[in-house]
C-alpha cells in the first residue's frame, strides 16, 4: 500500500529502557529534532510493560508531530491507538493487520536482505519495507547482511524504503543516495554522547550535497 506521502529522514528506534520515566527523558529531547517517526521497541519487556510504555510515549510524540509505530505488536499498536506498527519475520500477518487496522495505519516489514519478501509485504498492504543491516549492528550482531543495490530495486515497490543495521552519519548518506528514504536508528542516536546532535548529523545526510567551492564554475 504506497504511502501518500513519501517519508524522508530519520526513523528512530528506542532504546531497551526498562524505566518508563527515563525513557521518556531521553527520547523526548531527540523527538524535538523532527524524526520522521517513532518506533517504540523493547524486547526484553513483558507485555504489562510494553503497554505502560507505549502508551506514555503518545502523548510526547503528539507534542512534537511525530507518528508512534509498535515494534513487533500490530495489537498493541491498535489498542493505544498508535500510527502503525512494524513487522519482523513471525510477528504477525501483515493483510491480518492491515485488515484489522484499516487503510491509513502505517505498516511496516523487515525484509532483511530478501527482495522477494518485500513484494509480497507490498502485495499484503505494507507501507513500507525495511532493509538491513547494511553495516555491522550492536543491537543485532548476527543480522543478515543487505547491500545498497537492494534500495534502488525497492524504490519500484512505489513505497518508502528504510535503511536499519549498523547506520551511522558518515555512512548514512552513501544509503540515502543509493535510494533509502529513511535511515533507522537506535544506538547511534541512544548510546551516543549528545543524542540530539547525533540525530541532527543522521538528519543531514538528507541534505543536498554542499558545492564543491574549488570546482570550476
Amino acid at each position: 500500500m504506497p504511502s501518500p506521502v513519501r517519508p524522508r529522514g530519520l526513523y528512530l528506534i528506542t532504546p531497551d529502557e526498562p524505566d518508563t520515566g527515563r525513557l521518556l527523558a531521553r527520547v523526548e529531547p531527540v523527538l524535538a529534532t523532527g524524526p520522521c517517526w517513532l518506533q517504540y521497541r523493547n524486547k526484553p519487556a513483558g507485555s504489562a510493560k510494553r503497554l505502560e510504555q507505549a502508551r506514555a510515549l503518545l502523548p510526547a510524540c503528539a507534542r512534537h508531530g511525530v507518528p508512534l509505530l509498535v515494534n513487533d505488536d500490530w495489537r498493541l499498536a491498535q489498542e493505544i491507538g498508535a500510527a502503525g506498527a512494524h513487522l519482523g519475520e513471525g510477528d504477525g500477518v501483515i493483510a491480518e493487520a492491515r485488515a484489522a487496522m484499516g487503510a491509513t495505519a502505517v505498516l511496516g516489514a523487515s525484509c532483511y536482505d530478501d527482495m522477494a519478501r518485500a513484494r509480497a509485504a507490498v502485495d499484503a498492504g505494507a507501507s513500507y519495507v525495511a532493509f538491513g543491516a547494511f553495516f555491522p549492528s550492536s543491537t543485532k550482531p548476527a543480522a543478515r547482511r543487505a547491500t545498497p543495490a537492494l534500495l534502488a530495486q525497492a524504490r519500484r515497490l512505489g513505497v518508502p524504503v528504510v535503511a536499519i543495521g549498523g547506520v551511522t552519519p558518515d555512512n548514512g548518506r552513501q544509503l540515502v543516495e543509493a535510494g533509502a528514504d529513511l535511515l533507522a536508528v537506535i544506538a547511534g542516536v541512544f548510546e551516543a554522547p549528545d543524542p540530539v546532535a547525533a540525530a541532527r548529523a543522521y538528519q543531514a545526510c538528507f541534505a543536498p550535497p554542499s558545492p564543491d567551492l574549488d570546482s570550476p564554475t
